[in-house]
């Protein structure tokens, strides 16, 4: 059980502590509400440097061709639309995501683009991947892992399904490095970020979750530590925008 977000039968929906049971309905409730202009908010919340973020995991990651790739919360496909390139026609990626709204958008852009047979498409919980052990090369969450419910649970899945010497990558929002930083990110969170999603998207209230939720997610080194809980070896993290968002990364033994 992870103790950064549960106790007991409770856990963290954004400051609010609900039912365990309750938390992935309301997450899922979130992501419908905001799948068709996900893309665009993401564009305006980051200034486009998710877009970056992104960029350097995917040149991070180490895939080449033939590889199995694993993106869980795939969302709208950023990453695996890069990794289908990556690997070839003699590869795999398999987007995988909870929601059927995200998952659903993610397909229509990605035929929209020309990804052809080497992608699959699947409907999956991170606490219960529905893949065999030892199956992937790679596996990345790239902005979803805060919104697990259990979060031990889900990495030691992910290390299930990775080969021995494949690697899983984390990009999450994490904690700013300097106080100066730390409290203009408040300031951006808390007022401008809801009043942004009622202008765009007519919901405040999904974007006043996704800053909580943010401050709820266990910090740098406390999710290194997760992921050795889970088996992996070699784990590290890189900040980037001064620890706005960080990279972690292991590898399974």
């Amino acid at each position: 059980m992870n103790t950064q977000d549960r106790s007991e039968n409770k856990t963290h929906f954004g400051y609010e502590q609900v039912e365990v049971t309750d938390k992935e309905k309301r997450v899922a409730e979130v992501f419908h509400s905001v799948a068709a202009k996900y893309d665009l908010m993401n564009d305006l919340m980051s200034f486009g440097v998710h877009r970056l973020w992104k960029a350097f995991t995917i040149e991070y990651s180490g895939v080449r061709k033939g590889q199995r790739v694993l993106d869980i919360a795939g969302g709208t496909g950023d990453l695996t639309l890069k990794f289908s390139r990556l690997v070839g026609a003699e590869g795999q990626v398999v987007l995988a995501d909870i929601n059927d709204s995200m998952l659903k958008v993610g397909r229509d852009k990605l035929q929209d683009r020309g990804v052809g047979a080497n992608v699959r498409f699947v409907q999956a919980n991170a606490e219960a991947l529905p893949f065999p052990d030892n199956y992937f090369d790679c596996i990345t969450i790239a902005f979803g892992l805060r919104n697990v419910t259990d979060k031990d649970k889900a990495l030691a899945s992910m290390a299930r399904v990775l080969k021995p010497g494949g690697r899983l990558l984390v990009l999450e929002f994490s904690k700013p490095a300097s106080p100066l930083i730390s409290k203009a990110y408040d300031t951006y969170s808390f007022s401008l970020l809801p009043a942004m999603g009622k202008l765009v998207v007519d919901d405040a209230d999904s974007y006043r979750y996704l800053a909580e939720s943010i401050r709820m997610h266990p910090d740098q080194e406390t999710l290194k530590g997760m992921m050795e809980n889970a088996g992996l070896v070699r784990c590290k993290y890189h900040n980037m925008t001064g620890g706005v968002v960080a990279l972690h990364k292991g590898i399974k033994p």
